[in-house]
């Protein structure tokens, strides 16, 4: 009885022999090396195609639905040419303020067509004149 008070004592304070157990080490190993054997999987196809939203708004309303499709991600080209010059800055300024609160970029075409596209989707223009800046002073324009 004192041997296993003695006994106790030891393992408690951690000084008690751990029997070796060989055999179930190996049986764990074995498993290890079969779950590893297995061919590593990789998509290379991870990106999505964007789908590019044409928008003609014909009032403020539109706006909202244009910003969006900012939100899920998808560029938009915005033709004002059939609005009024008042209602077409009020737009501009609408979805051009969102763009910016999603961290986007926007791009004049013509003079009343414009390219809004969100963060994830770089706009590049070859033959650009007038410097490295976008439309707006906040924008810097990346070339690709």
């Amino acid at each position: 009885m004192s041997k296993r008070l003695v006994d106790k004592v030891l393992g408690f304070i951690g000084f008690e022999e751990e029997p070796e157990e060989t055999e179930p080490q190996e049986e764990l190993q074995e498993q290890v090396v079969r779950t590893r054997k297995g061919p590593a999987v990789v998509s290379l196809h991870t990106q999505r195609q964007i789908r590019v939203v044409v928008a003609e708004p014909r009032s403020f309303s539109e706006a909202q639905e244009i910003a969006d499709h900012l939100k899920n991600r998808r560029p938009v080209v915005v033709n004002l040419e059939r609005v009024e010059t008042e209602l077409a800055q009020r737009i501009i300024d609408f979805v051009s303020g969102a763009v910016y609160a999603l961290g986007g970029s926007l791009q004049r075409v013509s003079s009343n067509i414009l390219l809004f596209a969100p963060s994830n989707v770089d706009i590049a223009a070859e033959g650009r004149e007038g410097g490295e800046r976008g439309l707006f002073p906040w924008q810097k324009f990346r070339e690709g």
